[in-house]
């Protein structure tokens, strides 16, 4: 759109033209999404934060702890935040928890 806009006069034009062709998109839409790729939306900008501070949690803690521990700790550090959301920061980080114990199969499959 940003290449066509001086040529249709604009970004309704443009709209009008896209919504006649079944790709529905108000130019309020578009401004929206223009504006915002210049700022980080306030999730971005939160993630980041909480990120540092569960691979500060995790390193201090010899990298054994899980995602349950991690979140206990934060919020006792004053960070307030849903174990959900430490979970999902820990998947995009790459790191997980010490797993305890061995699984012991007493008999073999299929024999």
């Amino acid at each position: 759109m940003d290449e066509h806009r001086d040529r249709f006069a604009g970004v309704e034009p443009i709209c009008r033209v896209l919504s006649a062709h079944d790709c529905k998109i108000a130019p309020a839409t578009y401004y929206a999404h223009h504006k915002r790729q210049v700022t980080p939306s306030a999730r971005t900008v939160r993630d980041a934060k909480l990120k540092e501070q569960i691979n500060e949690v995790f390193e201090a803690n010899y990298r054994v702890y899980g995602a349950r521990k991690i979140w206990r700790e934060l919020n006792r550090q004053g960070h307030t935040v849903a174990r959900c959301t430490v979970e999902r920061l820990m998947r995009e980080l790459g790191i997980t928890g010490a797993v305890r114990g061995r699984r012991v199969i007493t008999t073999l499959p299929g024999g």
